[in-house]
């Protein structure tokens, strides 16, 4: 990350911390593939606001356009696509990553994403699908994962500072997802340090069953870093010998090309 950027970063009790605006963002993220439309009362309590509270923010996204109500529920409107819009128009970086992503899918038969780190959690932002499922949920663009438990959140841990690693895991709670998952923080700080000195993370059946996953850094020219890209497989028809021995020069050849490419 950035330092100016980091030192640049208001903290919530700062003065020209907008909370209203604050507020509106997290009512608009209330909403999910499991909660696309909700209550008054759900969004509320998804979002630790009062009812009188949060009845005023849908209502102002509402006269906004992006949101719409139907009797009792409410629902994200279509306007609020232009906000990711705005997000891929400024960053025309990811029509050339996807089509690497592309290549790589081909040439694996394997799905490959890019994501980002956004907080405590990785956001995907370009994906190209393989034909085959890999866990319950369907993963696209603006899926959130949980940055511990995936070989991208941890390729992007990786990349930051000691000090905003050491604060990120002081606040962390590690979550059991399966009998793989690494639930202890020192465990997770020994994995991150490895993924630094390897340059490369694998995440083994620890957020899905049978989700096994390999990521890489992806910067640009100017050695920015763009986000983490990876290639998702089947535990039970890819084993970690092949991950290793073609898979990984595959996403280290498309990480160079991405870093020869693109110049921000």
């Amino acid at each position: 990350m950035d330092a100016t950027a980091q030192e640049d970063k208001l903290d919530p009790d700062d003065r020209d911390f907008v909370t209203a605006l604050a507020s509106g963002l997290d009512v608009i993220l209330a909403f999910d593939d499991a909660h696309p439309r909700m209550t008054l009362s759900e969004v509320a309590s998804r979002t630790g606001m009062n009812r009188a509270t949060a009845r005023r923010f849908l209502l102002t996204l509402h006269a906004l356009g992006y949101v719409r109500k139907q009797q009792r529920y409410f629902e994200l409107a279509p306007r609020v696509l232009q906000l990711g819009y705005a997000f891929l128009s400024a960053n025309d970086y990811r029509s050339v990553i996807q089509q690497y992503l592309e290549d790589i899918t081909q040439e694996s038969g394997e799905s490959s994403s890019l994501a980002v780190l956004d907080g405590d959690d990785i956001t995907y932002v370009a994906r190209s699908a393989a034909p085959h499922r890999l866990m319950g949920i369907t993963l696209s663009v603006g899926t959130r994962l949980p940055a511990a438990h995936t070989s991208m959140g941890r390729v992007l841990l990786a990349q930051l500072p000691d000090a905003e690693l050491d604060a990120y895991l002081e606040r962390l709670t590690l979550t059991r997802y399966t009998d793989k998952t690494i639930t202890q923080k020192d465990d997770l700080k020994q994995c991150i340090g490895k993924v630094r000195e390897q340059g490369y993370a694998i995440a083994d059946q620890e957020l899905d069953p049978g989700l096994r996953s390999l990521a890489v850094p992806a910067f640009d020219a100017n050695d920015k870093l763009l986000g983490a890209i990876n290639i998702s497989t089947n535990a039970a028809r890819v084993d970690l010998e092949t991950l290793m021995e073609r898979h990984l020069p595959l996403l280290l050849e498309k990480a160079r090309l991405i870093r020869t490419t693109i110049s921000s």
